[in-house]
């Protein structure tokens, strides 16, 4: 679906310059021939386009709360390295990809098809691709981080949500997501930190003051986060806060 919304901006760039519009990259004379080296303005917006996928990534979904999360997780168990970070990358992306497919799936549905048939026109297809993505991260955000990201913005306070510009939307879903990664992260924190203070005051009432309890906590954590089943735990939390709102 990410691939689409691309296509879609590749579509848009068709709709501003021609088809055959080039931009000359350089020109080289040989033997009194020049011969000019050029680059179609469609596949240079579209480079451009791949290049800002992963902001957009950051800003426009929930990648950024799960990562986070994901990240916490691992702190709290007590593992530096294990998962590693690719795999943690792909977990949250996966997940991002069934999170946001109902969003992309109504973006693909009223924006993407009307306009490839040539059935609505650019600006009525990006108004309509912008109403579900916008009704996703308002649903997400907290009140107070947009009112100060539009007092940032010097923008004035607006009464519908239609109107909240979307350069101040971003931050403020980016906050707001990052506030709930925070307070998920919490909760996933104190059954360890419990676990590591038990540990910690067994090895002081046995005298082993010399060694660290973190060496004799991480089996019992990793034993516990095992027999709970963990990793369906946290997966269903955050996808539940998401469907919560």
């Amino acid at each position: 679906m990410i691939w689409r919304l691309l296509l879609l901006a590749l579509l848009t760039a068709g709709s501003i310059f021609p088809a055959q519009a080039e931009l000359t990259l350089f020109s080289v004379t040989e033997g009194g021939v020049k011969q000019e080296y050029s680059i179609k303005l469609q596949i240079l917006l579209l480079m451009t386009a791949l290049s800002l996928l992963p902001a957009m990534l950051l800003m426009l979904t929930s990648f950024t709360r799960i990562i986070v999360v994901l990240a916490i997780l691992r702190q709290a168990m007590g593992l530096q390295q294990s998962p590693p970070n690719r795999v943690l990358v792909g977990i949250a992306l996966t997940l991002t990809i069934l999170i946001m497919r109902p969003v992309w799936s109504e973006i693909h549905q009223q924006a993407f098809i009307p306009y490839e048939q040539e059935e609505i026109g650019l600006e009525q297809a990006i108004a309509r691709a912008k109403q579900p993505l916008q009704a996703f991260m308002l649903a997400q955000t907290r009140e107070t981080d947009l009112e100060q990201m539009m007092k940032i913005a010097g923008e004035e306070p607006v009464t519908l949500a239609d109107n909240i510009p979307f350069f101040v939307l971003m931050p403020a879903f980016v906050l707001s997501e990052l506030k709930t990664a925070f307070q998920i992260g919490f909760m996933l924190f104190i059954p360890f930190l419990v676990i590591d203070l038990v540990v910690a005051s067994v090895l002081m009432a046995m005298g082993m003051m010399m060694l660290s309890p973190l060496i004799i906590s991480l089996p019992f954590k990793l034993m516990v986060f095992v027999l709970v089943d963990g990793w369906s735990m946290t997966v269903g939390t955050m996808a539940a806060s998401f469907s919560g709102g």
